[in-house]
């Protein structure tokens, strides 16, 4: 019989198994002392840290109740201490033997803490006789096994199944400080990202699904593909055939969970193969190379678009500095530069940051691969881009955007028919040409994704199917392909200001108490411009502004109303003769030489900007030809009347709809069918 192992744990983890914040412990601790339930004392110290033994605090929470966990005593060997580690090793040797006993555990289904170290190694030998994945980490415990053998069955126990248990360990490397175990982690909702990512894409591959992951020890995501499959078609993995340690836990926690996996022979040069239809994923610095530089963090993502074609696809996680940020080393930028050129880049997606647990500043980005579309033209090819920095990954967020994913790996009519939440289609030859972010090519006004002929032809069938509405008139518009080569650049709006074509005007400060609902003079902030159509009306009465405000200033017609927070917004004032409230301010274009600038597409280009982009004189905007400018005013001035209408129809809608609904609901109204016509009330002295 093998001696029962003394589970330790601090008040840390005395917490965790409470269910209760750190501080309430300290408290607890003080107040009990010299009542009939103290709490227990120190068993041990380690590094300066009080360990108390796990079994007499689960005791002592059960004897008085405190806590907010009512299976404490049976829950305490999942958030103690890992047993103690022969002399000379390292608490990491111990979870890997735990994790390599959890597994053996799981593939015989016997209880494993009676038997002896040789047993142990006996039936390690069985279950793993070319030591791919838990013999080793058995064999290295030497004299202790037996005992971490007994301190497994308990996790499993305590978990009631040992991959529950599997889990728990790997969630407890954070409270350990298992560094070479969570420098690499990812948060929940980037593995869930991920994970909904690849799985959407493995979907429109066809078959049974098999997904890749090449690096070095990347089991968080493959886990999270498993849990994102759900329990339908069943799911292959693939992973490296890499011996490390972080190489060998992915093998074991596989195994533990019962998923069919395969290993990939990764050469030392980082050359591998991989045939058919697969979704690989992948996260750069790897776990098992957490030390990675830009460098070889491309040179990894190099080797694996250079073994891809055309069925498989990839989902990549590396820092955003890495892969969409600016500068880069002059390596490091030609390597990323001939990865876009290749042309299976079909996404690159700025992520926020908090996501890297190890380094929460630091933000992620996303790169999705896919078909190189070889047919195409290298001038006309496009990537999707989007900037994410300012959401957070809730699950309406996350959804969205795998949509957008997944509609980005199709040809032109399939990205055309998509309408894209995050994303914004960019010529792969901008992303080249930029010297800055990737992401920010979607914000600066850049050129169409598709060439003139196609979005010509694509006003007609709008034209035509509007003008089959009462809206018909508004929607009048005849266009024709133009020549690219009389384009002009976007400029940005600090050299507009400095050219004198544009000009800066702050906004107003005004006392709340000034403005009303009504009457006066209309007011437009933030609020006004973030949700023109929702925003309550506010005004300012002429006197007010005039006694309270003498260096207050009034907008023009045409002037462009604009604020940066919470997100860059603006509107085109045409009629003119209102007060800006700060911090919304004013850009107002020159008359006499607007240099190309037209107020609706200044308004249309800030509009698109991403939320994160505070930055307003860095601005590009995009400059229309002189003989365009009147017609494309007039164009959208009806365009814009046509809306107005749009929106008084569907607001009648909306109202008749809620009259017949609580009408009918309330008894006051009864329905009748429209095509018979009612009777008419017969009045008095009728035959």
């Amino acid at each position: 019989m093998n001696e029962a192992v003394t589970l330790r744990m601090t008040l840390s983890d005395v917490a965790a198994l409470a269910q209760v914040q750190r501080p309430v412990v300290s408290m607890w601790r003080k107040r009990s002392t010299g009542s009939a339930h103290p709490f227990p004392e120190p068993a041990a110290l380690e590094g300066g840290r009080e360990l108390f033994d796990a079994d007499q605090v689960a005791g002592w929470l059960e004897a008085t109740g405190r806590g907010n966990n009512p299976d404490a005593v049976n829950d305490a060997a999942a958030f103690a201490r890992m047993p103690a580690t022969p002399a000379g090793g390292v608490e990491g040797n111990t979870l890997a033997t735990l994790t390599a006993l959890l597994t053996l555990k799981a593939m015989t289904g016997m209880e494993i803490g009676p038997l002896s170290p040789d047993d142990l190694l006996d039936l390690a030998d069985e279950c793993d006789p070319d030591d791919l994945f838990l013999y080793s980490e058995l064999e290295a415990q030497g004299a202790s096994l037996a005992s971490t053998a007994a301190f497994a069955d308990r996790l499993v126990d305590s978990a009631y199944n040992a991959p529950a248990a599997f889990e728990q360990l790997l969630a407890a490397r954070f409270r350990a400080g298992l560094r070479e175990h969570s420098d690499t982690a990812l948060t929940d909702s980037a593995v869930g990202l991920i994970s909904a990512a690849a799985v959407e894409l493995a979907a429109t591959l066809g078959g049974n699904p098999v997904f890749a992951d090449s690096t070095r020890g990347g089991s968080d995501l493959l886990m999270g593909v498993v849990h994102a499959s759900g329990e339908g078609a069943p799911v292959t993995f693939l992973t490296s055939d890499h011996d490390g340690g972080a190489g060998r836990l992915v093998r074991r926690r596989l195994r533990v969970h019962g998923v069919d996996s395969a290993q990939i022979r990764v050469e030392a040069s980082g050359e591998f193969d991989v045939l058919g239809a697969v979704v690989h994923v992948a996260q750069y610095p790897s776990p098992g190379e957490p030390g990675m530089d830009a460098p070889k963090v491309l040179a990894a993502v190099e080797q694996l678009v250079l073994q891809m074609d055309d069925h498989q696809r990839a989902v990549i996680i590396a820092p955003a500095r890495v892969l969409c940020d600016a500068p880069l080393s002059a390596g490091a930028a030609g390597l990323r530069s001939g990865l876009l050129r290749n042309g299976r880049v079909r996404a690159v997606v700025r992520l926020p940051q908090g996501l890297l647990r190890s380094k929460p500043r630091e933000a992620q980005a996303l790169w999705v691969l896919g078909p190189s579309f070889a047919e195409v033209p290298i001038a006309d090819r496009w990537t999707m881009v989007a900037d994410l920095t300012a959401h957070d990954l809730t699950e309406d967020v996350g959804q969205d955007l795998v949509s957008d994913i997944v509609a980005s790996m199709g040809n032109r009519a399939t990205v055309r028919a998509h309408s894209f939440r995050f994303a914004r289609l960019v010529q792969t030859r901008l992303l080249l040409a930029s010297r800055k972010s990737l992401v920010a090519a979607q914000s600066r006004g850049s050129a169409p994704s598709f060439s003139g002929a196609e979005n010509a032809l694509r006003v007609e069938e709008l034209v035509r199917l509007l003008q089959t509405s009462e809206y018909g008139q508004a929607c009048a518009v005849k266009v024709l392909p133009a020549d690219p080569d009389t384009k002009s650049p976007p400029t940005s709006v600090q050299d507009l200001i400095d050219a004198g074509t544009l000009r800066y005007i702050k906004g107003n400060r005004f006392d709340d108490a000034d403005l009303t609902p009504r009457g006066g003079t209309r007011v437009l902030g933030p609020a006004e411009l973030l949700d023109p159509h929702a925003a309550q009306p506010r005004y300012v009465s002429l006197l007010d502004f005039a006694a309270n405000y003498p260096a207050a200033r009034l907008t023009e017609p045409g002037d462009v109303v604009f604020c940066t927070s919470p997100r860059p917004a603006a509107l085109v004032d045409t009629q003119g003769g209102s007060a800006v409230v700060f911090p919304a301010r004013v850009l107002r274009i020159d008359a006499g030489d607007p240099g190309g600038l037209a107020a609706d597409v200044v308004a249309a280009d800030i509009n698109m900007l991403p939320a994160a982009d505070k930055s307003w004189r860095q601005w590009r905007l995009r400059r229309v030809p002189d003989t365009q400018r009147h017609q494309l005013a007039a164009s959208l001035a009806r365009l814009q009347h046509g809306q107005h209408l749009a929106r008084e129809r569907l607001k009648r809608l909306e109202e008749l709809a809620t009259l017949i609904t609580d009408g009918v609901a309330g008894g006051s109204l009864t329905l009748t069918d429209p095509s018979t016509k009612l009777a008419e009330p017969q009045t008095e002295g009728t035959p």
